[in-house]
């Protein structure tokens, strides 16, 4: 999409958002740097936000706008894209069972090639 200076800017949604993290980040700020001046982590915050919010405004103006919790909530679940698999003719593998996978040499096979236990010690 191309800028359309019509488009409207979410600003409170933006500057919300912003204050949730700047309280997430100052506390989180306060119980990591406790022995350190917080005055630089600060400043850093607050000006944080003129480019939040010019990125928001920049961002609006593009058509971009992410969709908000209570959104995606209302949204019906969408099931997970169905892989790509051989197993069955309809090719609707998630309802069919599990095939059994070919024995290798690993696994036995179904046949032993150890000698019998005639004349063998047991371990014990």
């Amino acid at each position: 999409m191309g800028w359309d200076s019509t488009r409207p800017v979410p600003w409170r949604r933006m500057f919300t958002e912003w204050l949730i993290y700047g309280a997430l980040m100052a506390v989180l700020f306060l119980v990591l740097f406790r022995d350190r001046g917080l005055s630089g982590i600060v400043a850093g915050l607050l000006l944080s936000l003129p480019l939040f919010l010019l990125f928001g405004f920049v961002m609006a103006k593009f058509g971009y706008q992410r969709k908000s919790l209570k959104e995606l909530r209302a949204q019906p679940r969408q099931t997970r894209p169905k892989s790509k698999s051989t197993s069955t003719s309809t090719g609707d593998a998630d309802d069919a069972p599990r095939a059994r996978p070919a024995p290798t040499s690993r696994t036995g096979g179904g046949t032993s090639r150890r000698p019998s236990g005639s004349g063998s010690k047991r371990k014990r």
